[in-house]
């Protein structure tokens, strides 16, 4: 089943245009839409999710119109929000079983069976009893994809998953969600570029309420290919190379400054070819190029 997504646009009261005609079509297997915090982002996934409204465009879920059969897409749904809320004083198992009861899995005997799968396959089944206030973030995030996972869903919505979790937490919830992935639809909403770069087949890049780029990691490394170029400088010598050269980041490694540009041809002394990375594509995607010189 795909995702299909046709000219979804979205201004709130305010007059900020959040969505400005996306279209997307997203298949099975982990997809990553990636973009800064106010990119539009968690319009769009909230949208999918059917907690809000477009003002105009439309969603398919295979035979499922989103906006006009909510309910029939929420039967096959899994979200998991950007902030997951547990209640302390429930454990792990009471939780998911209030949930699953709500989801509709009213025999009592399958909701313990189901319960106990899910906490197993997200590796917390031994702590099940522990009340969730004890929880680190790390098992309330896996603990959120167990809930998402109740019922079976066929297309698995998650906002920012990996945001606060330490590298050890953060590696676990890429092998949970990549072997999900083999199975159904999950759209991953991030702003960190190593979250799609580990776990995503096929990508997008928003921005600024639009759709900016559309395709395979790999592929989008690809269109900056002998184009990048490296060189390290002091740092008050940044400006004067933002002023010549399309500066696109610049960090500092081991105390020196190090910029990366933008250039068909080789820019000039003291540069070296650079092989792209995701994160250089980004970058280059989303720099307003009026901050840069012609």
């Amino acid at each position: 089943m795909k995702l299909v997504i046709e000219n979804l646009s979205k201004t709130y009261p305010n007059g900020t245009q959040a969505l400005k005609h996306i279209n997307l079509e997203i298949g099975k297997g982990m997809f990553g839409l990636l973009g800064q915090n106010g990119a539009g982002k968690s319009t769009l996934i909230r949208t999918i999710a059917t907690l809000q409204d477009p003002d105009s465009g439309s969603i398919r879920f295979g035979d499922i119109d989103v906006l006009k059969q909510p309910n029939e897409l929420r039967k096959v749904l899994g979200y998991l929000p950007q902030e997951f809320g547990a209640h302390p004083a429930l454990t792990a198992e009471e939780m998911l079983d209030q949930i699953a009861d709500l989801k509709g899995i009213a025999n009592r005997a399958v909701r313990r069976e189901t319960v106990a799968y899910l906490l197993d396959k997200v590796n917390l089944y031994e702590v099940r009893k522990k009340r969730l206030g004890g929880y680190s973030g790390g098992m309330k995030q896996r603990l959120g994809i167990a809930q998402a996972l109740l019922g079976a869903p066929r297309l698995i919505v998650v906002d920012e998953p990996t945001a606060g979790l330490d590298p050890l937490e953060r590696n676990r919830f890429y092998n949970l969600l990549a072997e999900i992935g083999e199975h159904v639809t999950v759209l991953l909403s991030t702003h960190i570029v190593d979250d799609v770069r580990a776990l995503c087949s096929e990508m997008a890049i928003i921005g600024d309420g639009k759709l900016l780029a559309k395709d395979t990691p790999s592929a989008l490394e690809d269109w900056l290919a002998g184009k990048l170029w490296e060189r390290a400088i002091d740092k008050d010598e940044l400006d004067h190379y933002r002023r010549r050269h399309h500066v696109i980041s610049y960090h500092l490694r081991a105390g020196r400054m190090f910029i990366t540009v933008f250039a068909p041809s080789p820019p000039g002394a003291g540069f070296a070819p650079k092989t792209a990375t995701l994160q250089d594509v980004y970058f280059w995607i989303t720099t307003p190029r009026e901050e840069v010189a012609a």
